[in-house]
């Protein structure tokens, strides 16, 4: 749950927030990944008017505020100012209206100033709420950037996947996460991956340990986050299971409701499972600029048998 004290204390400094007043409300839930300019509500006209969101004063508000009588005002104030209301933040530097300070103290929100410009501000809150209520899963796996491609490797436990990341670290591809990937909903529409703060940076191989990637191979083999674009599942060879030869058949993995490209891969020894990899994601980049190999060849082999089919006549 997003308190007003954690907005402010990981977003204060890029939103330029200085509290007002109001300390008590520092603990308020915030509940709505919106902010409102209260605009025609100061008029006295509510409908519509929802009281979970923040409110952001700017200057045609803190004008209207100062012309009216201060009854009115008090009373205007009063009508939006409810327990619901997680914060008040007042743009542009300017100073609030007394009456407004008082009533904050008063129902225990928290009111902050802001140097921003109000639309900045508004834009700004609204991207910085939208991520901190974005759907979050942890998945199990490594992720890794190839090529710009962000790739999640997936598998049972000691199928590989660490050294399969290791070896794409060696031939110039970055790190993401290893073993844990934190996958956050972005914009209702892809997916981001990143790792837990303690393990960044950091790959586990069984026989050797904890090794730091940022250390051994320089800041270039490593990155924060990075959107995931197809996921490769490793797999144990089974003789007995039959594999895709021709590359026709498109999987897809759900994850958040959004659907990712899926490939599975199967292992054994002397198989080249980087270049394998490599091979996955250059596949994938030609399919997104609508080249798919696979299916040209079923056209020309089906061109041909319909040849042959016509010459036996």
């Amino acid at each position: 749950m997003l308190t007003v004290k954690d907005l402010f204390e990981r977003h204060g400094k890029m939103l330029c927030l200085s509290l007002a007043s109001g300390k008590s409300g520092l603990s308020r839930a915030i509940r709505a990944p919106e902010a409102e300019r209260p605009g025609l509500v100061l008029s006295g006209y509510m409908k519509g008017f929802s009281q979970r969101r923040i409110l952001v004063f700017g200057k045609p508000e803190i004008d209207y505020l100062r012309d009216l009588d201060v009854k009115v005002r008090i009373k205007r104030l009063q009508a939006i100012l409810t327990p619901k209301v997680p914060a008040v933040i007042v743009a542009r530097r300017f100073r609030p209206p007394k009456e407004l300070t008082d009533l904050c103290d008063q129902e225990d929100i928290a009111l902050f100033r802001s140097s921003m410009p109000t639309m900045d501000l508004m834009n700004k809150l609204s991207v910085i709420l939208s991520d901190e209520f974005s759907p979050t899963i942890s998945c199990h796996g490594t992720l890794v950037e190839s090529f710009g491609v962000g790739v999640m490797i997936q598998g049972d436990s000691s199928v590989g996947k660490s050294e399969t990341a290791l070896g794409m670290i060696e031939r110039g591809h970055r790190l993401i996460s290893d073993d844990v990937v934190l996958v956050r909903k972005r914009e209702g529409s892809y997916l981001e991956g990143t790792g837990p703060e303690l393990t960044r940076h950091m790959l586990e191989i069984r026989g050797i340990g904890i090794i730091n990637v940022a250390h051994l191979y320089g800041a270039v083999c490593i990155s924060e986050s990075k959107e995931i674009d197809l996921i490769v599942k490793l797999e144990e060879w089974d003789d007995a299971h039959f594999y895709d030869r021709i590359g026709l058949e498109e999987r897809h993995s759900d994850i958040l409701g959004v659907k990712v490209p899926f490939y599975i891969m199967p292992v054994k020894p002397g198989r080249d499972v980087v270049l394998l990899l490599e091979t996955i994601v250059l596949n994938h980049r030609l399919k997104a600029m609508g080249y798919n190999s696979a299916k040209e060849f079923n056209v020309k082999l089906l061109e041909m048998i319909s040849k042959k089919s016509v010459a036996l006549k």
